[in-house]
């Protein structure tokens, strides 16, 4: 089972601060993933700050999502 994320904010330097259902709060860098496919987008900067809560994960203005419990596995509690 998966935690589901409630809200999320971008941060400098591709950061990502997730807020999970649990009320954990907790750091996700995407800087790894930049290279990959349709995250190459969000390269730009604008294109990274679009980020959103969609369902139960999270999503970007050009549909590139992210599985929650990669999220969840892959981030630092803060």
């Amino acid at each position: 089972m998966y935690l589901s994320i409630k809200e999320v904010k971008p941060a400098s330097n591709y950061l990502l601060y997730l807020t999970f259902e649990n009320g954990e709060i907790r750091q996700f860098d995407m800087k790894p993933y930049l290279n990959n496919g349709i995250f190459k987008e969000l390269q730009d900067i604008s294109m990274f700050d679009t980020v959103h809560v969609s369902f139960d994960t999270i999503e970007w203005d050009n549909e590139a999502d992210f599985n929650p419990e990669i999220l969840y596995k892959e981030s630092q509690v803060i």
